[in-house]
């Protein structure tokens, strides 16, 4: 199953059109935000040629995905970060017996198909019941890169010099369609292509997040 990562930039000439097809999701982000006693969901001004435009910046399988997750669980709960072959129950293993831990996480905490980063700073995961009922728990921008740069070096990759990131998809993927990225293969000589592949896109993309204004969708 594909997933791929969409920037959506949070420009006014979008946010403040009565055909904003975010703007619901918006509202309840800016209220479960206030309610944390946050900034909300910040709107630029648009700038052409520096905004970029809705589209898709990454893309991968959910089985690559979770085996990124397993890896920064490993990590944030002190064991070794080995890689490994067929994923299995050992991902759901280590959600139960860590749970707290991966509900602090901005990597972990978040929905396969419909989650949200926004470029807000905030220490953990926010939601509420009608967060969970529709788009699941809320990310940070900033929170996801913290977790990247500290599993980066786990993974043989310098944060602060990583390799290319993986082409975006050439057009959207459907759930039930494998990825591009899947089809290809992520070998790369290393015990972590997967895992590599995945900690590369989301890099660009919360890189991208931050620079332009831009909250990722995952469709």
């Amino acid at each position: 199953m594909a997933c791929d990562l969409w920037l959506v930039p949070l420009v006014d000439v979008l946010c403040h059109s009565p055909d904003n097809p975010f703007s619901e999701e918006i509202a309840t982000y800016d209220r479960v935000l206030t309610e944390a006693g946050l900034p909300t969901v910040p709107v630029f001004g648009y700038m052409p040629g520096l905004s970029g435009d809705v589209a898709p910046v990454a893309g991968f399988d959910y089985e690559a995905l979770h085996c990124l997750r397993r890896a920064h669980l490993l990590l944030a709960s002190g064991l070794e970060v080995a890689p490994v072959g067929e994923l299995g129950s050992d991902y759901e293993q280590l959600l139960e017996m860590f749970e707290q831990t991966a509900q602090q996480s901005h990597l972990v905490w978040h929905y396969d198909h419909a989650g949200v980063y926004i470029p807000v700073d905030f220490q953990a995961p926010l939601y509420d019941d009608e967060l969970l009922e529709g788009s699941g728990p809320l990310g940070s921008s900033h929170g996801l890169l913290r977790e990247l740069q500290a599993l980066g070096p786990h993974l043989g990759i310098d944060p602060g010099n990583p390799p290319p990131a993986p082409a975006a998809p050439l057009h959207p993927t459907d759930l039930d369609e494998p990825a591009a990225s899947a089809a290809i293969g992520y070998e790369d000589g290393t015990p972590f292509g997967r895992e590599r592949h995945v900690w590369l896109s989301l890099h660009a993309a919360v890189t991208r997040s931050l620079a332009q204004g831009s909250m990722i969708v995952f469709g």
